[in-house]
């Protein structure tokens, strides 16, 4: 694998590169990073295609800068790696966070997007009110995400102990095979978020929930292009009931349901994920 830093938006993204060919964007979740694509970046490769899994813009060794993280900001610093990495179009793919962030994507550089592949986050409808302000109401005591809306309590909370926090993530209730997360592996992402100040940016993104929903709302109603939803079984996080409709706003969406995986689908079930993207991305020809 092939590993440099790109230049977009002003910020420098870290990334990781296999293979040659067209391109195929890779965005991680929370709390990850390009590592979690790790099973998929040599298969993408090696089919060829320019498999390029990212630090998304906070996160690991890319640049944290002081800014606003909401999904604008952040699908302009990833459109901007298209042309940087030496592309017209890109097929990119998103899980969890990532997930959240590749279809409004879709939606604001069309001409960019050759298709759109979401690992369980399907395309949502926009709400008729802030998604915070909704979880205020539905939850007492407050879920976590109501939780890191205050700054400081949060970053101390996840700080403190950072593999802590990271083994109640990765083998609590989300994770069906648990056995894909060993000691090394929580130690492997628990590098990514101990040093001092690690944490914020990623809540940032957080932060952001109720300006995204505000910025949804000029985006078109509709994604065009090719896009391709893989479900996890038991994801108790984003539950395959939460793609039914979605057919409405992305008509050309092709779903599969991953047996066998919890919420981290592509690390726990990775031959079947690499299936689904292969024989999906081998049906749009070359963009």
């Amino acid at each position: 694998m092939r590993q440099r830093y790109v230049v977009t938006n002003g910020i420098r993204l870290f990334c990781v590169e296999e293979g040659h060919g067209p391109l195929v964007l890779l965005l991680h979740g929370w709390p990850e990073f390009w590592w979690s694509w790790r099973h998929q970046l040599p298969v993408i490769g090696a089919a060829g295609y320019h498999a390029v899994a990212v630090d998304l813009p906070g996160y690991g060794r890319s640049d944290k800068p002081e800014v606003t993280y909401d999904e604008r900001w952040l699908n302009a610093c990833i459109e901007g790696l298209v042309p940087a990495l030496g592309h017209r179009q890109v097929v990119v793919a998103g899980h969890d966070w990532g997930g959240l962030l590749v279809w409004p994507f879709a939606r604001r550089y069309p001409a960019r997007t050759a298709a759109v592949i979401g690992v369980n986050t399907p395309d949502l409808p926009r709400g008729p009110v802030p998604p915070v302000q909704l979880m205020r109401q539905l939850f007492d005591p407050p879920n976590s995400i109501v939780q890191f809306q205050a700054r400081g309590p949060a970053e101390w909370f996840l700080g403190s102990d950072v593999r802590a926090w990271l083994e109640a993530v990765f083998l609590g209730p989300a994770t069906h095979r648990t056995e894909v997360f060993d000691a090394a592996t929580v130690d492997r992402y628990a590098e990514q978020f101990a040093p001092l100040g690690a944490v914020t940016p990623p809540i940032e993104y957080y932060r952001n929930f109720d300006r995204n929903w505000e910025l949804a709302a000029d985006l078109p109603e509709r994604v065009d292009c090719p896009a391709l939803m893989i479900m996890a079984e038991h994801d108790p996080v984003l539950r395959p009931a939460l793609a039914d409709g979605m057919e409405d706003r992305v008509p050309k969406v092709e779903k599969v349901l991953v047996e066998g995986s919890g919420h981290w689908t592509q690390q726990e079930q990775p031959d079947a994920v690499n299936q689904a993207m292969l024989r999906f991305l081998g049906g749009l020809g070359t963009w």
